[in-house]
């Protein structure tokens, strides 16, 4: 691969994150040695933080201060504070929106993220200065250091990181809103930005075909190193686009130019002009990867590419299949970490699935995930965690949440040091009930995973839905072979079903005394989910990186639209 002529390796990044991320990582190491005492003054201090606030006063945090030791500190925390769910910070939020002063936290948000709520109408979740510059920035550092300690030779090259639109608009107060991934990406080090192969601009383009258009036109003349995109889907739809505009793309890089085709504003279009110089040698180099291969894959036009960071925990793992072999074998991928816009939980440092919590940065408890419905179940403090027990994590943080339910399932891994690691499972939204069966939406995609392997019959995509009405779960699957007969898909559905059977006694039960009915299977057209997903974002008007692909749901919007991808032949 031809090296870029205006970038040379330099040791500056790894000598630079070294110091400041391998700093935080060993405030990491010693808050972990006793996650106890690191629970109780972390506690002390979020709340000392939040005691003069309109929140604080009325839950009484000056009392709850005053107890003189972490048991009495829990016990006072948990009698003033119940458990919160979004809905009961709403009218809080909503005064702040309005410009309202210290009332969940000092001061006023410098953002909201939004993000998607039970309820339909978006969450707001307000940041704290505190909480950007002390837990984010913080994380950030020993997250960029952490890709060092794993792969050396990973700031070598040019980085894609896809996040979302930074500003999506602005509060009555004139406060943004939008993506935090979108603002802590522009608040990278310099030396980082530097490195990636596109303008933030980028992620403000609407159409997301256009905006993965001008990401990988530059992205695929560069030698990139890492790729950051937190859902893998992200990475499924980057190479439909590659496949789709392969030919376009070599001729934008031979002549320096970004194609016409696509709708790009002229404003964004000025910001790329720096990236684009005409690069004949490296358009011949794509030409003849064209000529080998066929189809051609990051393992061939990055085959540098260090670390690929993604979500690899619950739902995210049936794009995972999608992914295989499409990479240098060598590559790590990492998972991307327990991480959402309610709380930046921790890291992963390894090569394994777990997140290290940040036990000095946050407070967190615990609910075992079989006690979720029970008003009077035990409590958990971060260090009495079991290894292989699955809980439901209520956070605390600098942010103005405090005992909030995460509404996730996790499951205790090893230990980092003293503190236990946990990974994501699923949400608790998951789990899916018409009659009281309570259908995990992991065991649905174990009983679909079962039925490939014992059928051969290979999926590009699968979901499922609750039919109330008929008191039946609609199965609707894309099968890779588009011959498969209606006949053939009802049998596989079939295994489907005598698969989720075995592995939920109480589905079982309501299918046997016919509570539940038999499920329903179709068959879906080739490429749906991408045309879904479009139609669906242009629908409720919805960013892309914030698209939630559940394949386990009780969603009328999603069931309804669906249905439009469905094959009518009668084979």
């Amino acid at each position: 691969m031809t090296v870029d002529k205006d970038r040379h390796f330099s040791l500056v990044p790894n000598v630079l994150l070294t110091l400041a991320g391998g700093m935080e990582y060993l405030r990491l190491k010693r808050s972990s040695r006793n996650p106890a005492r690191s629970q109780a003054a972390v506690l002390r201090s979020i709340l000392e933080y939040g005691r003069d606030t309109e929140f604080g006063k009325e839950h009484r945090f000056q009392h709850i201060l005053g107890a003189k030791d972490s048991a009495e500190l829990y016990r006072r925390y948990r009698e003033c504070i119940p458990i919160m769910e979004y809905e009961d910070y709403r009218p809080y939020v909503n005064r702040m929106k309005d410009g309202g002063c210290d009332i969940l936290f000092k001061g006023r948000p410098v953002l909201y993220a939004t993000t998607s709520g039970a309820t339909g109408e978006p969450k707001w979740i307000p940041i704290s200065k505190k909480y950007l510059d002390g837990v984010y920035g913080k994380l950030n550092k020993a997250w960029l250091y952490n890709f060092i300690r794993n792969r050396p030779e990973v700031y070598s090259g040019y980085i894609v990181c896809v996040v979302g639109k930074q500003i999506e608009g602005y509060t009555p107060d004139g406060t943004i809103y939008g993506s935090v991934s979108g603002f802590t990406q522009r608040r990278c080090p310099g030396f980082i930005r530097k490195m990636y192969v596109s303008p933030s601009e980028v992620f403000n383009i609407d159409d997301y075909s256009a905006r993965n258009y001008a990401i990988m036109r530059m992205g695929i003349e560069r030698n990139v190193t890492l790729v950051v995109a937190a859902n893998p889907s992200t990475m499924v739809e980057m190479q439909h686009n590659v496949d789709k505009w392969w030919d376009e793309y070599v001729k934008d890089i031979e002549n320096g130019t970004m194609s016409e085709k696509v709708e790009i504003p002229d404003d964004i279009r000025e910001a790329c002009r720096p990236y684009l110089k005409p690069n004949p040698e490296r358009a011949a180099e794509l030409r003849e990867l064209k000529e080998r291969y066929g189809q051609v894959l990051p393992k061939h036009f990055w085959p540098n590419l260090q670390i690929l960071s993604t979500w690899k925990c619950g739902n995210t793992r049936i794009y995972l299949d999608k992914l295989s072999g499409a990479f240098p074998e060598r590559m790590l991928h990492q998972e991307f970490a327990y991480f959402s816009s309610e709380c930046r939980a921790g890291l992963v440092l390894d090569d394994s699935i777990e997140t290290a919590l940040f036990p000095h940065l946050h407070f967190y408890e615990f609910r075992k995930a079989a006690d979720y419905d029970n008003p009077d179940a035990r409590i958990y403090q971060l260090d009495e965690l079991e290894e292989g027990e699955e809980y439901c994590p209520l956070v605390t943080t600098f942010s103005g949440l405090y005992r909030y339910n995460m509404n996730d399932i996790v499951k205790v891994g090893s230990k980092f040091v003293n503190t236990p690691r946990i990974h994501m499972v699923q949400k608790v939204n998951g789990i899916v009930s018409i009659t009281g069966e309570k259908l995990y939406e992991g065991q649905f995609v174990s009983a679909v995973k079962k039925a490939v392997d014992s059928t051969g019959k290979k999926l590009n995509y699968y979901v499922a839905y609750a039919n109330l009405e008929d008191s039946r779960y609609d199965l609707y699957f894309e099968f890779e072979d588009q011959t498969t007969t209606r006949e053939e898909a009802e049998g596989f559905g079939r295994i489907v079903d005598a698969n989720i059977k075995e592995s939920n006694m109480e589905y079982a039960a309501k299918r046997d005394s016919f509570r539940l009915k038999d499920p329903a299977t179709f068959r879906l057209t080739y490429g749906s989910f991408d045309a879904f997903k479009e139609k669906y974002l242009e629908s409720t008007h919805g960013d892309a990186s914030r698209f939630k692909p559940n394949v386990l749901a009780q969603d009328e919007v999603k069931h309804s639209l669906i249905n439009a991808y469905i094959r009518t032949d009668n084979q």
